[in-house]
């Protein structure tokens, strides 16, 4: 996707924090953090949101839940938060399916 800012890091046009990065995908610092530790998890593929994965590309939502287990692990991290926003009114802003993890404070419920 010629328009899409997580592309645009996926191929270094757009720099970024990184905390990890495989052949399938990359993590790194959420520019605007929610908690103390915030990095994403985003496939290299480009995959609109939660709502296109399908039995072609399901394996790279195992894979970065994998990642995410490892980084928080690595971390310290014993308690953390994996939110996915699918649309707009879920609060989706990039339309690149992406995992936020979020650390190091209370989490509320309901979030929102």
């Amino acid at each position: 996707m010629n328009d899409c800012i997580f592309c645009k890091i996926v191929s270094g046009e757009i720099p970024s924090n990184k905390v990890y990065e495989d052949d399938q995908c990359l993590a790194f610092y959420d520019l605007d953090p929610q908690a103390p530790t915030h990095f994403l998890v985003i496939p290299k593929a480009h995959i609109e949101s939660a709502r296109s994965i399908n039995a072609g590309n399901c394996q790279i939502v195992g894979h970065c839940y994998a990642v995410i287990a490892q980084i928080a692990q690595d971390m310290g991290l014993e308690s953390y938060r994996v939110v996915t926003n699918c649309g707009l009114q879920a609060g989706q802003s990039v339309f690149h399916l992406h995992f936020h993890v979020l650390a190091g404070r209370d989490m509320t419920w309901p979030p929102g």
